[in-house]
């Protein structure tokens, strides 16, 4: 799934702030209940989007500095950027119905 990808530290910004369109950046860890909660969803979200948006999982274990660097405190917490841009923020496990309102709010 092209659509979907794994991001890191070292290529944050070329594969989420220099991109074009909507990315939203999945801040995770493999420990965390409410993030394995959501991760389906994105998925849907992915495949459903696909050619609108793109999907990018950072794991906060593994990539601290972008996590410290946007302020993550909370996980999962979902990050929209359009044109490289920041947009917008989700915490927490949320409905399939709520990241779908804030998918359309951005895509305009």
């Amino acid at each position: 799934m092209a659509n979907l990808v794994m991001v890191t530290d070292a290529d944050f910004a070329s594969s989420v702030e220099q991109q074009a369109g909507l990315t939203v950046v999945d801040f995770w860890a493999a420990w965390c209940g409410p993030c394995r909660m959501i991760a389906p969803i994105l998925e849907q979200l992915a495949v459903e989007y696909e050619g609108k948006l793109t999907v990018a999982k950072l794991d906060v274990d593994a990539n601290p500095r972008s996590a410290a660097r946007f302020g993550v405190r909370s996980i999962p917490t979902l990050l929209f950027f359009k044109d490289g841009k920041l947009v917008d923020q989700v915490i927490g496990a949320v409905p399939k119905s709520t990241l779908e309102a804030k998918l359309q709010q951005h895509a305009a």
